[in-house]
């Protein structure tokens, strides 16, 4: 019943369109919109068909909204139809890159305890995760499937306990040379070392978390210097 009456507000000329007529796309939305807001009262919601900020264009199986999309400001990692793609550079200058990242590993005290005085079965905690920390910034690109595979120049990984909290604080360094930057070589390098903490005493607590990994500072490349300070 509901559906009739709506089909009888809508003559049967102007309820259908055609790429005949002489209205264009435009006007043939207008005029629905007004159709629609006598039947029901209101026009239609204009979410999706509102001023050209608010327009989106479907890309492949996505949705991509133009203003992001053709500023350049998007995921490069996206391609135009929305798929994963590894980033270009190779028209990019080669600069030195240095990155550094942290973590911290909280153990717990009577777990801090036994990597303080070098107690666990496993060995030396630490001069163990240090060395792990610098194979995980080295492969890196086979861990992360977009990362390029870069020449590393340096890996700097330092791991402090802090007995104010019962943890390990872990930073680290990569550095190189080259035209993408090691902001993923230096986190990666902080979370397998804090994973091989982990694994070293896990026998003796599974309490223990793994926390705080990010990045915080790097310098190179056309984006130029960043801080987590500034």
């Amino acid at each position: 019943m509901f559906l009739r009456r709506v089909a009888s507000a809508f003559p049967l000329s102007r309820r259908f369109f055609s790429s005949n007529s002489g209205h264009d796309l435009s006007s043939a939305i207008a005029e629905f919109n007004k159709e629609m807001e006598s039947v029901f009262g209101e026009p239609p919601s204009t979410t999706l068909a509102g001023s050209d900020n608010n327009q989106y264009r479907a890309q492949g199986s996505h949705v991509i909204p133009p203003d992001i999309k053709e500023s350049g400001l998007g995921l490069t990692h996206i391609g135009s139809r929305g798929e994963a793609q590894m980033v270009d550079v190779s028209s990019k200058e080669s600069s030195k890159r240095v990155a550094i990242a942290s973590a911290k590993v909280i153990l717990g005290r009577r777990v801090f305890d036994s990597v303080s005085a070098n107690q666990l079965a496993k060995g030396d905690v630490l001069s163990v995760a240090k060395i792990a920390g610098i194979s995980g910034a080295k492969q890196t690109s086979n861990l992360i499937p977009l990362c390029h595979n870069i020449c590393l120049t340096n890996v700097r990984v330092d791991l402090t306990l802090n007995p104010h909290d019962f943890s390990v604080k872990i930073e680290g360094e990569a550095a190189a040379t080259g035209k993408t930057g090691v902001e993923m070589e230096a986190m990666t390098a902080v979370t397998v070392a804090g994973l091989t903490v982990y694994d070293m005493c896990k026998a003796l607590s599974k309490d223990i978390q793994i926390t705080d990994v990010r990045l915080e500072c790097k310098t190179g490349g056309k984006s130029g210097n960043w801080s987590r300070d500034n």
